[in-house]
């Protein structure tokens, strides 16, 4: 089964142009079909501040509420993507950008207000597998805002990394899937203020393990779990680490490799 390889890239990389360009051209040379996922980075935010609209977070997570999904929907699927697809296209690598409403690439729905009302954040009911197939049969390598749809013509401001697990998860079928994400640290580690601690290889045993002696950083649960979930669904393996060791990521020396036991 032929291998590709879904990126996802965080904030971090995005507002640092220097390390953004280091991750494009390490990106670029990797010889085998591919996905990039982006967030959004801090200039969504710098912009609303600019225009006064006032900017809620709640655990770290955006309130999207009407004139903020105007905001992110230009800076995420307009400026950050497109610059992105522009920087890559300089590297000779043939991107295209979109966002999920484009080609009915990716439907969601309006967050259900539980406790608190995110306002327009969505949640994944379905991805084009066969459209993302037939982009990628045809040589394009897709980079991906989180921006979705609902299939009745709203917009939708969704988590770059439940897209990333989510196409990767849909496309298990067709190809031997690697699941990558970049963050700020090196890789999952045993002491969240050593950055020499990372555990290199993780599997759902020794995973419960950690969690239950708590020896796992809090912060880091939810990215795990949805990593399991993505190897539960098909995707080989999962790794997680620093965007600008990609290079080092994909061939095993740097970060955490997460794969069936």
């Amino acid at each position: 089964m032929e291998s590709i390889y879904i990126v996802k890239i965080g904030g971090n990389i995005i507002d640092d142009e220097l390390l953004l360009n280091k991750f494009l051209q390490k990106f670029a040379e990797i010889q085998a079909k591919k996905i990039l996922v982006h967030g959004g980075g801090k200039l969504a935010t710098r912009l609303a501040e600019k225009l006064g609209i006032e900017q809620q977070m709640v655990e770290g997570r955006r309130i999207t509420d009407a004139e903020t999904l105007k905001i992110v929907t230009m800076v995420y699927a307009g400026y950050v993507n497109k610059n992105i697809v522009a920087s890559l296209q300089s590297l000779q690598c043939n991107a295209l950008g979109i966002s999920g409403a484009d080609g009915n690439s990716i439907l969601s729905h309006k967050r259900e207000k539980v406790g608190i009302d995110y306002g327009f954040a969505g949640d994944i009911d379905r991805v084009n597998t066969s459209w993302f197939v037939q982009l990628l049969l045809n040589g394009h390598t897709v980079v991906v805002s989180p921006i979705t749809h609902d299939g009745k013509g709203q917009l939708l401001n969704t988590n770059a990394d439940t897209i990333a697990q989510e196409i990767a998860k849909s496309l298990s079928s067709y190809f031997d899937v690697t699941l990558i994400y970049s963050f700020e640290k090196s890789g999952v580690l045993k002491d969240v203020d050593n950055e020499t601690s990372v555990i290199e290889k993780l599997h759902l045993g020794y995973y419960k393990e950690l969690k239950e002696t708590e020896k796992i950083f809090a912060g880091m649960i939810p990215k795990l779990d949805n990593a399991f979930k993505a190897i539960e669904s098909g995707v080989n393996k999962v790794i997680i680490g620093k965007g600008q060791d990609l290079d080092q990521l994909i061939t095993g020396n740097a970060g955490t490799t997460i794969s069936h036991e």
